[in-house]
């Protein structure tokens, strides 16, 4: 019994995360992991949302920018010769479609990242 008690009295003087990490209780034990693996999780969604966003400013500029026609000098007309309608069109309805799905992609991922790490049940 005093043996035992001397053990006791020994780990509960060592000092450090080694020592403290080999006693701690299961309840502790998943409480850190849970900690952990919420945080890896949330940062990773907020990161993802944030990525959506630039995504679809990016896409949004790009065809905005395709408005532009300006000729490179005033007295220019070689725009005109080079344009071509088809691939203006086909351009411009697919980065609206892209848009569009990255819309839905964030809207999606902004309602999953509130339920799972905003929002209290």
């Amino acid at each position: 019994m005093a043996e035992e008690n001397n053990d006791h009295t020994i780990l509960d003087n060592m000092k450090g995360a080694f020592a403290k990490s080999l006693v701690r209780n299961n309840k502790k034990i998943k409480e850190d992991r849970a900690i952990a693996i919420s945080e890896s999780a949330e940062m990773i969604y907020k990161r993802m949302v944030e990525d959506l966003e630039v995504e679809i400013k990016q896409l949004k500029r790009n065809r905005e920018a395709m408005l532009d026609m300006s000729p490179r000098t005033t007295d220019s007309l070689e725009l005109a010769a080079d344009f071509n309608a088809a691939e203006f069109v086909a351009k411009d309805i697919k980065l609206g479609i892209d848009i569009r799905n990255l819309e839905i992609k964030i809207e999606i991922a902004r309602e999953r990242y509130n339920h799972l790490f905003k929002e209290a049940n």
